[in-house]
């Protein structure tokens, strides 16, 4: 495994009590406004799938689908997902996934969130440089959506 292509690792310190930024994280509505995916009435309960339609410009005919793995209180969120699988016409399902994990660390000035989405060196292979490189580019995003989220709400 090499670590620098089968890893994306980004953290942000956001300037609020880890309570808010894991209700940001972790309440699926909440997730879902941040991240932008339609995920109204919709939970985040370990060992179970979670879906709705992306929200984001020119992705909305995509369902958002993950296996949520673990939830860890004010402290780890995680799930599995098929990355950058955008081609409604591709079944995906055979594919291996990779995991998403979210951490939070409580600091004196707010809260440290990590991020790593790892297991891109088991993705078929005509797919996997560009999966990494669009979620690479979409995690710098995310981390300043929920940011600009927790702020806000």
């Amino acid at each position: 495994m090499n670590t620098s292509t089968d890893r994306i690792e980004r953290q942000i310190h956001i300037k609020a009590p880890r309570s808010k930024v894991w209700r940001a994280l972790a309440d699926a509505e909440s997730f879902g406004d941040w991240f932008g995916v339609a995920l109204k009435g919709k939970r985040f309960v370990a060992g179970e799938p979670c879906e709705g339609n992306i929200t984001y410009p020119g992705y909305e005919h995509l369902v958002w689908n993950v296996m949520v793995e673990r939830i860890e209180p004010e402290r780890l969120l995680s799930f599995r997902w098929h990355p950058y699988a955008i081609d409604p016409d591709v079944d995906y399902s055979n594919e291996p996934a990779t995991l998403v994990q979210f951490e939070l660390e409580e600091t004196a000035e707010g809260t440290l969130l990590r991020l790593v989405e790892s297991g891109f060196d088991q993705i078929p292979a005509h797919r996997r440089a560009e999966a990494f490189r669009m979620n690479s580019g979409g995690w710098d995003t995310q981390m300043k959506n929920i940011d600009a989220y927790v702020a806000t709400h």
